[in-house]
């Protein structure tokens, strides 16, 4: 074969086989996966010269340099710590809190917010706590009567008949507060602080079954779990729409019962440093989604698409593409809607429901569409999930909004002088 054949039949990725014309000096194609050669050395090179092969374990430290400072493998080595994760949890811990008392003070929804695992704990020992205190007091109340000592007497009168070891009071104890009463054990009317003990047990019974019923049934009512079935794109886009640059996601239910009057909005969460020097760590600043428009009110029946219009209130208005990557900042999306009143899930009607995902500058997508995910089939739109996450490239300029701005106004201000320049062109014609 020629020359010009076989230097075509070359790999990118292997700097000894690029393509070269005759009497061309060879460079790497990284210049950071060799070493420098000195220039005494490059004008004593002979112009084609055979390409004499690297030990194996230079190869492969230079395959690893070229790997490494590719910018691929450096996003994906250099890791962010998010606010908020794509799952909608908080990466926030606190610490050093002092007034410990304060979570006390409110036990009702402390419990309630406790792990399953610790909220089980706690109701159980609730109840066994009370049971064993109980018990305790009954067996010392029957020793301290004589009638664990006169156990089968039949002439002795006793307090809690047939409580005669501590195994028998803490069954009392529990047939009393579980109002079980097997018949074998109870109060007599031989003794006052048996009565009143009974009457204890009954009021502490009845407030621990309404605190741990009622933990319980909110714990187990609560919509947390529906916000799994709201979905967000995992990607943003950035695109022009009406003539507009905007930034948009999208977001979607999976659920045939809808969420009640949802709602979107979203917040940018970026540090900066005011001109006095003051630094302030992950401000937030609300990004508008149409609250003065009402779009961000959501019919939510089928996958949305959510715009924010980059104007001049927008913290995106002076960023370009090639800026977008420099930056360092996080989008929080938060969906908020009430859980629908359907018969299959009434324990959950009327809740609020919030799903919440982050976006960083690295899962912004420039010049790119969301690609349509409904269609009509036999007299009903369908929507196929499996298109949610699709995009496609759209031409888009790779400036800032703002240098969009003005280069439409310059355009206009070009197009109005080249018209005025017209008509008095046309005028001093037609003067005499």
């Amino acid at each position: 074969p020629s020359h010009s054949s076989v230097a075509t039949q070359h790999h990118p990725g292997d700097p000894s086989r690029c393509p070269r014309e005759a009497g061309a000096r060879r460079y790497p194609l990284h210049g950071l996966s060799v070493p420098s050669v000195p220039a005494s050395a490059r004008g004593k090179a002979p112009a084609r010269s055979t390409a004499v092969p690297a030990p194996e374990g230079l190869q492969s430290r230079r395959r690893k340099l070229r790997e490494e400072d590719g910018p691929v493998v450096q996003a994906g080595k250099r890791q962010r710590q998010r606010y908020v994760t794509k799952v909608g949890k908080c990466q926030v811990n606190l610490g050093n809190i002092q007034e410990k008392k304060r979570f006390l003070s409110d036990i009702f929804t402390t419990i309630v917010d406790l792990k399953y695992r610790w909220f089980l704990f706690v109701f159980m020992m609730c109840y066994l706590v009370t049971w064993v205190v109980f018990g305790t007091v009954y067996f010392f109340d029957a020793w301290a009567r004589g009638d664990v000592r006169h156990r089968g007497d039949p002439e002795w009168r006793a307090c809690i008949e047939n409580v005669d070891g501590f195994v028998s009071a803490l069954l009392f104890s529990v047939e009393s507060q579980r109002t079980i009463g097997y018949g074998s054990r109870m109060v007599t009317a031989n003794c006052a602080e048996g009565v009143i003990l009974l009457m204890a047990q009954s009021i502490v019974g009845s407030m621990i079954d309404a605190l741990m019923v009622g933990c319980m049934f909110v714990k187990i009512s609560r919509p947390k779990k529906r916000a799994q079935t709201l979905i967000f794109s995992k990607n943003c886009v950035i695109s022009r729409r009406d003539e507009k640059l905007c930034l948009m996601f999208r977001v979607g239910d999976l659920r045939d019962s809808h969420m009640v009057d949802a709602k979107i909005r979203a917040k940018l969460i970026k540090s900066r440093q005011t001109a006095e020097g003051e630094f302030i760590p992950l401000e937030q600043s609300e990004l508008n989604l149409g609250y003065d428009t009402g779009e961000d009110r959501l019919f939510l029946v089928e996958p949305q698409i959510i715009c924010h219009v980059i104007n001049r209130r927008s913290p995106f208005w002076d960023m370009s593409a090639e800026s977008l990557r420099r930056e360092q900042f996080e989008i929080i999306v938060i969906l908020e809607g009430i859980v629908e009143a359907t018969g299959d899930r009434c324990l959950a009607a009327g809740m609020t429901c919030q799903a919440r995902t982050s976006y960083t500058e690295d899962e912004i997508l420039w010049g790119y569409r969301f690609e349509p995910c409904m269609s009509l089939e036999k007299g009903a739109f369908r929507v196929d999930y499996s298109r949610f996450e699709m995009t496609f490239e759209v031409q888009t300029p790779a400036v800032s909004a703002k240098e969009l701005q003005e280069l439409k106004e310059l355009e206009q201000q070009e197009r109005s002088t080249a018209l005025s320049l017209y008509w008095d062109h046309l005028l001093q014609l037609r003067a005499p």
